[in-house]
This record gives structure tokens, sequence and C-alpha cells, in this order.
């Protein structure tokens, strides 16, 4: 067999017709993802189904639906921590928190939520700053196994050391060994984290939104799409925002270049904190830079 070079014309069509094919069996969308991030994926799928060709993986992939599962783990990232990044987690603790206490309930999406660590990281700082009682989560991802994972809340226990330093940096008001029960090698998160909780599969290529969001905490999700499916991304966020709520991304994702961009203010320009608009797009003046 001969080596068909990633970026060669015909790779690029067996690529084409590979996410078309996925789309059309199975209502996985991944057309709009990062091209360069999508050709590490699928070759990673084609490797691990012993295809020598995308298009042996596209026929296979079409007569044995038992392989999508393992497909859609090595399409998407399953990467992540506790607290990731505390400067984020204290930043809401200290500047969002104070403004989310004014209402009487909330609704914090966690879009992209892949095992959980993010929900978990939330659901122990609004449980330690007084409002688990009033909040419901809501934990998605395309990935079914990773929202399993989610909804298991079970880590190994040599990751928590790094957890527990995060929970510290983050501000955290209790030690996190409050939160989990060790045995066998793996921390056990209380399940009271999660009574509160809605998982759910959900697209952001392909699905509609969630409403009266008063945090969306979107972390390290962004880079894997490509411009269109950013902005896609960004609408649905904007549109499920109540006016004057929370949007959280990752430290190198913006909205900067967004055509949305006049509809958030940059609330902590470091942690990329936005804030919906308090009123609708209309301002004359005044807009705030966007970071």
């Amino acid at each position: 067999m001969t080596d068909i070079p990633p970026s060669s014309p015909s790779a690029e069509i067996e690529l084409d017709l590979l996410l078309d094919a996925i789309h059309r069996r199975y209502h996985y969308d991944f057309r709009s993802y990062s091209r360069a991030s999508l050709r590490r994926r699928v070759d990673l799928a084609r490797q691990r189904f012993e295809c020598d060709t995308l298009s042996m993986l596209q026929a296979r992939l079409l007569h044995e639906p038992r392989l999508l599962p393992t497909l859609i783990d090595c399409m998407t990232v399953q990467v992540s921590e506790m607290f990731r990044d505390p400067a984020y987690f204290r930043a809401l603790r200290e500047k969002v928190v104070p403004h989310l206490r004014t209402y009487p309930s909330l609704k914090v999406w966690v879009a992209g939520c892949s095992n959980g660590e993010e929900l978990y990281s939330l659901a122990i700082l609004f449980r330690e700053e007084g409002l688990g009682e009033k909040t419901i989560f809501y934990a998605t991802d395309i990935n079914p196994a990773a929202l399993a994972k989610a909804e298991a809340g079970i880590y190994d226990l040599d990751r928590i050391a790094l957890f527990t330093e995060n929970h510290r940096n983050s501000g955290g008001r209790s030690s996190l060994s409050d939160y989990y029960s060790a045995a066998y090698g793996a921390a056990r998160f209380d399940k009271a984290l999660r009574e509160r909780t809605v998982f759910a599969e959900h697209s952001l290529a392909s699905d509609a939104v969630f409403s009266e969001i008063h945090l969306i905490s979107c972390r390290n999700v962004l880079i894997y799409f490509d411009t269109s499916l950013q902005e896609r991304t960004l609408g649905l966020f904007r549109d499920s925002l109540v006016h004057g709520a929370f949007l959280g991304l990752g430290a190198n994702e913006s909205i900067r270049f967004s055509k949305y961009r006049h509809d958030f203010a940059s609330f902590s320009d470091a942690e990329r904190i936005y804030r919906r608009s308090a009123i609708p797009e209309i301002h004359s003046g005044y807009r705030h830079a966007i970071a």
C-alpha cells in the first residue's frame, strides 16, 4: 500500500466523505471541527480499528454500528482536571458569585463537561458559597461514555493530590476530602454533589439552546472548532444566557473577533469571563473592550 499524505487532495476527500457518513448514519456532526485536530483524531481511529485507509474506516463504521462508541472516544477530547486553572475558579468565587447571590434560583450549564471534573468543581464551589441548594446544573457532552463517567463521579486516586492543590489555590473554604470517599485506588465523589444535575447528550454543532441560564462554563472546547462552529456556539450561549449572566471560556479562547462580541462585556479579562449585556444590543455610545 502507498501511504497517502494527510494533506493530499485524496486524503481530504476521504476525510470529507467519512465525516459526512458519520453525520448521515449516526447524526454526529464533526464537519465543522478544526481540520488539523480532526486529522489527528481520525488517524488515531483508523489505527485503532486497524484500517489502512479512511475509506476502509468509513466502510466499517457504516456496517458495524457497535464501533461507534469507540470512534466517539477517538474523536473527542477528554482531558481535564478539577479546579483546572485555579485563578478562573477564584474569579468565579470572588467576582461572579456575589452577583449570582441576587437571583432566587440559578441555572448553570457546563458545556462539553467531558468526564465531569469541571462539573464537580463548580458543584463544590457553589456548595461552599451557599448556592448549592438553589442551583440546577446542566452537564452536557457529545460523548455518552464521558457522560457516564461524569455521572459516576469516580476518579483515580493518584489524581486527587493535584485536584486538592487546585481546590486550595482556587480559594476553597473546606478540605476537598470532605467531598469524596477513597477505596480500591479510586475516589468516589459524594452523590449529593450531582443530585441537582441534569446529564444530557448535546452537540454544540447541531442542537438547540438551554434557556434562562445564569452561568455557562465552556472551557477549552472552542479551540477544537473552526470559525463557523465557534460562531454558532457563541450564538447558542448568547441566546441561552439571561441578560447580565456570565460566560466562562478557556485561557486560550476569546470572543474578541466574534460577531457576538458586542453582546458581551469583558468581566474578568485574565480569566476569560464575560458578562451578557444587561440590555439588548442597541447600545449607542459605550461598549466594553473584549479581551
